[in-house]
């Protein structure tokens, strides 16, 4: 009787006659034909950029990326330089072009500002997702935005400003205050060490007008906590319904930082804007 070949067969016969290189390449292309279809489902997948906010730095994002690693996804936390809202979106738009495919822009903060500028004109942003994040409109600035709801604290528990060797002036929050004012639903030992590593942002960036954002053509979802002390849910829920939101999450009580206190509910809402509709017309 005769019997027909298995890819493994197939294979073998190629290695006596060419090698074993011709080998590996043949069955590299029968596993590219047959099997290797969740390989090209996980490619498929957007890169999602996280940018921290004023405050804050990329480990403030560590379970969050810890959950969408999980999920398949490739994850860069980048470091917001925090000096400027135009200079730092440079920054991040340098870091987006550098990645192939598709990409998920997710902003906390300030970081949303950031975000903002940096995903205009890109047609690989497929996606931006605002987590208790600003989105201003051309002209706003950060200051304005946190102020045009009344429930911001933050004035009162900055430090001192610090001058800057170049001019101006860069602020912290003071770290007897963090945890009250950033981060009140965080366990008090992960608080202490975040009021310890905070980056401080500069009171130009804070003031600086904002450029057209793409918010008005690329999709977005948002999600804040009802408990934030530095930008009002308030304005939150304005940002959000101004941007005509995909989806708009407030998780009731949480802190300014919903995605250290929250990190499982962020991550399902980046995962949906992943898998979301593409950019406006």
């Amino acid at each position: 009787m005769r019997t027909v070949s298995k890819p493994f067969d197939v294979t073998t016969r190629a290695a006596r006659h060419f090698g074993i290189a011709a080998s590996m390449a043949l069955a590299g292309a029968l596993f590219w034909l047959g099997g290797g279809s969740a390989d090209a489902a996980e490619i498929a997948k957007p890169t999602v950029v996280l940018v921290h906010g004023a405050f804050a730095e990329s480990a403030s994002w560590n379970g969050v990326a810890d959950r969408l690693a999980q999920r398949g996804f490739h994850v860069v936390a980048a470091a917001n330089p925090l000096r400027g809202v135009q200079s730092d979106a440079a920054y991040v738009a340098s870091v987006l072009s550098s990645i192939e495919g598709p990409v998920v822009l997710v902003g906390h903060s300030y970081g949303g500002s950031v975000a903002s500028a940096a995903a205009l004109g890109n047609p690989r942003v497929k996606a931006l997702v605002y987590v208790a994040a600003f989105a201003p409109e051309k002209g706003e600035t950060a200051v304005e935005l946190s102020n045009r709801f009344p429930g911001s604290t933050l004035a009162s528990a900055l430090a001192p400003p610090v001058k800057l060797p170049e001019g101006g002036a860069e602020l912290g929050i003071r770290q007897e205050a963090f945890r009250r004012q950033f981060a009140a639903d965080v366990p008090a030992k992960d608080a202490a060490r975040m009021a310890v590593t905070q980056r401080p942002i500069t009171e130009a960036a804070l003031g600086e007008a904002s450029s057209e954002p793409a918010w008005k053509r690329v999709p977005s979802w948002f999600i804040f906590g009802t408990a934030d002390k530095n930008i009002p849910a308030e304005a939150h829920r304005f940002m959000a319904n101004r941007a005509k939101s995909n989806k708009t999450i407030a998780v009731q009580g949480a802190s300014h930082v919903v995605m250290v206190s929250h990190p499982q509910a962020v991550a399902q809402l980046i995962i949906e804007a992943a898998d979301g509709p593409a950019a406006k017309p």
